[in-house]
């Protein structure tokens, strides 16, 4: 944990990694009293960390079950990509040649990917993923967008799960994530922007079809 966040934050910011990571799915409840016991913290600590999570987007209070964890609506799925489109196109557009750092870190996240692929196990193909387009923002160099794509990430991982053919879903991703870190790789920038732009106009497109049958 960080020393130098609450331990609400702190509380708040693992039960996001347990959301981005595919530990914590939609409609489960995050039960207080096991919360207590589970982080070894007041009840007055896992509210105030529960109430950050909802600030976030990632829980809701539903009367008589408590605080679970968000289902995405239709609406909120086109606002994702607008902040995606915002922040990922932009961090293209002004980054520099890649740094052996940044280079390294997308191409652990692809091949992360890969793996996870070869494993068959779409839930950890999803996080990895969104791995490397949150390596994508870093380009800007800025931990307040960093931290916001944060959140983003998070409610796309809610995204994900609604899925009910995570393969399929997920399959045609890993492919086009390669294809944009190798033209950022050799610095041509605008084919890695036409790229991206390309991704995120499909990726809208599948996300939004979830939601045209019940």
């Amino acid at each position: 944990m960080t020393p130098s966040l609450s331990l609400a934050d702190q509380i708040a910011l693992e039960l996001r990694a347990d959301i981005i990571g595919g530990r914590l799915l939609p409609g489960v409840s995050l039960v207080e009293a096991e919360l207590v016991k589970g982080y070894n913290a007041s009840r007055h600590t896992i509210l105030e960390a529960l109430h950050r999570l909802g600030q976030k987007g990632l829980t809701r209070y539903v009367r008589n079950k408590g605080v679970m964890v968000r289902r995405l609506a239709r609406a909120g799925v086109r606002d994702l990509f607008v902040v995606r489109r915002t922040l990922e196109l932009q961090a293209i557009a002004q980054s520099g040649p890649l740094t052996d750092v940044q280079s390294m870190r997308m191409q652990s996240a692809i091949d992360a990917t890969h793996l996870a692929r070869e494993r068959e196990d779409w839930r950890a193909v999803a996080t990895h993923s969104l791995v490397f387009h949150q390596q994508i923002v870093a380009l800007m160099d800025s931990p307040l967008f960093n931290e916001f794509f944060a959140q983003v990430i998070a409610q796309l991982r809610l995204l994900f799960c609604a899925a009910p053919d995570e393969q399929r879903f997920q399959s045609p991703w890993l492919e086009r994530d390669r294809e944009i870190y190798t033209l950022l790789a050799s610095d041509n920038k605008p084919a890695a922007s036409e790229a991206m732009s390309l991704y995120l106009d499909d990726s809208e497109h599948l996300s939004l079809a979830l939601f045209d049958h019940p």
